[in-house]
């Protein structure tokens, strides 16, 4: 279990095996059943988590009960509450998983005890941290500038493998648009394929 992460680790900052065990003595692995839960909207984040197999998603639910879907992680992705982690502050959103999944998280203290004991592994999540913030501004851009169907294309070209794991209605929360859009969508999107 720790390959994908150490093979994902070691694709942005190189380890000495010293340090990969360190590395690897601070997290502890989890399995989650379909439909479990990593967080819940109210409880404090306690870990980030490494997803080695699986699909999870991160989502909150507004007044009327509608769905909003921020973040959707397969293998190789972290997914976490990076605010609520950071400032123990409860969470605004809810993290489950989408299929039987096994994660490697990681606590708080122990990520700090990480930063200080293997100073590479700072580089690491910053870059980490950027590729995620720069996402998240085109994903904000997207949603503000592109029409359905663009935002579709792009996320069918940018993450194939999620439309063969998530639910269409998931999808659809993912890209803002309802279910009935986003079914016309991939009918004349495949409509059009040579």
């Amino acid at each position: 279990m720790y390959e994908r992460l150490r093979s994902n680790i070691e694709e942005k900052v190189p380890l000495t095996e010293a340090e990969w065990q360190l590395c690897k003595s601070l997290f502890s692995p989890k399995k989650l059943r379909k439909k479990q839960y990593f967080l819940q909207e109210g409880d404090v984040c306690r870990y980030t988590a490494f997803i080695e197999k699986g699909a999870m998603r991160s989502y909150s639910i507004d007044e009327k009960g509608n769905e909003h879907i921020i973040q959707f992680g397969l293998e190789g992705w972290w997914i976490t509450d990076l605010y609520s982690f950071y400032t123990n502050e409860p969470s605004t959103y809810t993290i489950d998983a989408l299929e039987d999944s096994e994660i490697l998280q990681i606590t708080q203290p122990n990520y700090e005890e990480l930063m200080k004991q293997v100073p590479v592994m700072e580089r690491y999540f910053r870059i980490l941290l950027q590729n995620r913030l720069i996402a998240m501004q085109r994903r904000l851009s997207g949603n503000l500038s592109l029409s359905a169907e663009q935002k579709y294309r792009w996320l069918l070209q940018a993450h194939p493998d999620i439309f063969q794991r998530v639910p269409q209605h998931m999808i659809a929360s993912y890209l803002g648009i309802t279910k009935e859009t986003l079914s016309r969508i991939r009918g004349r999107v495949s409509n059009q394929k040579p």
